[in-house]
């Protein structure tokens, strides 16, 4: 299996994003997507600077893929994802339907996880628009992700989100600049103060979810390390690594480790356990509540055979 870094969520100062993937160069990915997914407001990183990037990681024999915005609001962003679809160099994933129509016909693209891919029927329409990697919504199952993979289109890859703060959901409306009672017009971009997300707290003062600008996130860090030989039996080609703003090399050599061998599943979760953003969870994976951590959900499976 490869291993793929997503594109980064966050809105770091430029100086950090080109040293990030400066470091990245050197990490043992297979893939690195790059990009503005959430808000096109985010300028400190220009398309012209993604695609120098782009050409840095590629002479470092990294495979490159361009990613559109998943919520698309104004011409001015429609313009921005033709240029992106029409580059002409590197590979695209679409994350809006609007980006696999200006996609289409004009090379293989990656039917990213905001297009609710559900099912092999959906599936068969990309591959058919030209998608040839796809990756699974983060809220499927692994029973769902059989299922599909029993049905999907022959020349079509798999990729699953396996490790950070899950994407779930986008709206019109500023979440962070809401925080500071500020207009989404005048936001002064303050998710720039929250590198891996401003958390909020449910009633009972648990971490929940994690808002970045108008992307909602889930506090709990996704982590499948676990999960690998399974991903692998399901016959899984690629595994995604959301980025987070510290020890991000230690995550990709673990993850390297246990695709490769060198590290047990439960070796590698060690160093994982150590090093992520708030909370682990695997819920969703299990077909439980996507904050479920794979130890409750082994308890829960105990007691149901038990009958307690």
């Amino acid at each position: 299996m490869k291993l793929a870094l997503g594109p980064l969520l966050y809105f770091w100062s430029r100086d950090d994003v080109l040293a990030f993937y400066r470091a990245a160069r050197d990490w043992p990915v297979d893939i690195v997507y790059l990009g503005e997914v959430v808000c096109s407001k985010r300028r400190g990183v220009r398309l012209e600077d993604w695609l120098a990037i782009a050409d840095d990681l590629a002479a470092a024999g990294k495979e490159v893929v361009l990613s559109t915005l998943a919520l698309t609001e104004a011409e001015s962003e429609l313009l921005t994802m033709r240029r992106i679809a029409d580059n002409g160099g590197y590979a695209v994933e679409a994350n809006e339907w609007g980006a696999v129509r200006l996609r289409s016909g004009k090379g293989e693209f990656v039917a990213g996880p905001h297009l609710n891919v559900y099912n092999g029927d959906t599936l068969a329409v990309l591959a058919e628009l030209g998608a040839r990697r796809w990756v699974m919504p983060v809220e499927l199952s692994r029973d769902t992700l059989a299922a599909i993979q029993a049905c999907k289109p022959a020349q079509m890859a798999t990729e699953v989100f396996v490790f950070g703060r899950m994407p779930l959901a986008f709206s019109a409306r500023c979440f962070t600049a809401r925080h500071y009672n500020l207009p989404k017009d005048d936001c002064q971009l303050r998710c720039g103060d929250f590198a891996d997300g401003l958390v909020l707290n449910s009633q009972d003062d648990r971490p929940f979810l994690a808002m970045n600008g108008i992307q909602t996130l889930s506090a709990a860090t996704c982590n499948l390390i676990n999960a690998v030989p399974e991903l692998h039996e399901l016959g899984v080609e690629v595994l995604r690594l959301s980025p987070q703003s510290r020890h991000m090399a230690e995550v990709v050599a673990a993850f390297r480790g246990v695709v490769g061998g060198t590290l047990s599943p439960q070796q590698g979760n060690e160093t994982l356990l150590k090093i992520t953003q708030g909370e682990s969870c695997n819920g969703y994976w299990y077909g439980d509540a996507g904050l479920a951590w794979q130890g409750d959900v082994q308890l829960r499976e105990a007691r149901a055979q038990s009958g307690g």
